[in-house]
């Protein structure tokens, strides 16, 4: 299934207005997002949608694969638009949110050995990465350094603790 932005998927039986509404406030979102907040958006426009239709409708974007699902530890559940087409994981900013779509790299190869070993057909698996964005930590990107730059960090040794 192609991403949102080359069009509205088939949602359900018929595509309704309040459906409608939901895909447009995902495609203008760069974040991830809650049924609950997205409804808030819906809210705060004056767009009569129920936050039992969001929900629905999310599961269903879900299920065609046209919006990413991150299961939070918390239990919340939230969405986003998926840009790729192509199946990839992501590395989450848990302060603002801020996501990167990655390439699954050794996860893949991961995934099939252990299906493998363990005598079991693998048909999907899960891996996001957590931690905290550049921005919010206050570190410099290394796309922001002068190229050619280098910034040396300790003795190129073992790790120092934090002093």
């Amino acid at each position: 299934m192609p991403p949102i932005s080359s069009g509205v998927p088939k949602v359900g039986a018929r595509n309704t207005r309040q459906r409608t509404a939901v895909i447009n406030i995902l495609s203008e979102i760069d974040t991830f997002a809650s049924a609950r907040d997205i409804h808030g958006v819906l809210e705060e426009r004056d767009v009569q949608v129920g936050l039992t239709t969001v929900y629905r409708t999310l599961q269903s974007l879900a299920e065609l694969k046209a919006v990413d699902v991150l299961h939070m530890a918390s239990g919340e559940t939230l969405y986003r638009q998926c840009i790729s087409p192509h199946h990839h994981h992501h590395l989450v900013c848990t302060r603002c949110g801020r996501t990167e779509e990655i390439d699954g790299g050794p996860v893949e190869t991961w995934a099939r050995a252990v299906a493998k070993e363990n005598n079991f057909q693998l048909t999907g698996h899960d891996a996001e990465i957590y931690g905290v964005c550049p921005e919010c930590a206050g570190v410099p990107s290394t796309n922001d350094s002068a190229e050619g730059e280098t910034e040396q960090v300790g003795d190129g040794g073992s790790p120092q603790p934090d002093e």
